[in-house]
């Protein structure tokens, strides 16, 4: 958890999915250090991501059609 960081509505939102923590840390070295720290907070809590985030992981993500 950041200290001092808002944590939004979500009560779940300090539990993190060891999967989706896995996932972050397989990624190329580029694209975590291209992450801001409010799209890692999206990507390990959120069901729904920014743009800017669905943009940086586009060549990464499995298409959904």
């Amino acid at each position: 958890m950041i200290k001092g960081g808002k944590m939004g509505n979500n009560p779940d939102k300090g539990k993190i999915d060891p999967a989706k923590m896995q996932v972050l840390r397989s990624l190329p070295i580029e694209i975590k250090q291209s992450l801001t720290r409010e799209e890692v907070d999206a990507f390990l809590h959120d069901e729904v991501w920014p743009d800017s985030l669905r943009e940086k992981l586009k060549d990464y993500l499995a298409d959904e059609t």
